[in-house]
């Protein structure tokens, strides 16, 4: 993960929903300054297929993503960690080089019940806060990058 940009590492638990929004999101509207990785504390082993479907009704396409293990980036040098679900919190280590830990949850869309629509409904629901979050974040990054600052 050699690069100039610094690393945003997003955490949840599953590595299968939450986590893979939001770094779709963050890379779609900050990857020109901003590194994007995803990971998990006990991941599921897949990314969701309808995590999927969701982003890919707003032109992100994250079916390249895969479900990773937070200590594959324990090496990395990760300038901010961001947890999207109550439990990694708690089992987030401290990464090296890391200055920032923001800590916002999202309901987790994979324990939607109903018909498939009805669960579609609530990743869509999610996928829109993230998304909401994520770009206003974003948007006060590149702010601080035109003040010279950093957040």
């Amino acid at each position: 993960m050699a690069t100039d940009k610094p690393t945003i590492l997003i955490l949840c638990t599953g590595n299968s929903c939450r986590s893979h929004l939001a770094e779709g999101v963050l890379r779609a509207v900050a990857g020109d300054f901003l590194n994007v990785a995803s990971a998990g504390s006990k991941p599921a082993g897949y990314v969701h297929p309808l995590a999927i479907r969701a982003m890919a009704e707003i032109g992100i396409d994250i079916c390249g993503h895969r479900s990773k293990h937070m200590k594959e980036f324990l090496a990395a040098e990760i300038e901010t960690v961001i947890t999207v679900c109550g439990n990694v919190d708690q089992a987030c280590p401290i990464f090296p080089g890391q200055v920032n830990r923001h800590h916002w949850p999202f309901d987790d869309p994979a324990h939607a019940t109903g018909s498939e629509e009805e669960q579609m409904a609530v990743f869509r629901r999610v996928r829109n806060e993230i998304r909401r979050t994520f770009t206003a974040y974003a948007d006060g990054r590149r702010d601080a990058l035109r003040v010279g600052g950093i957040s």
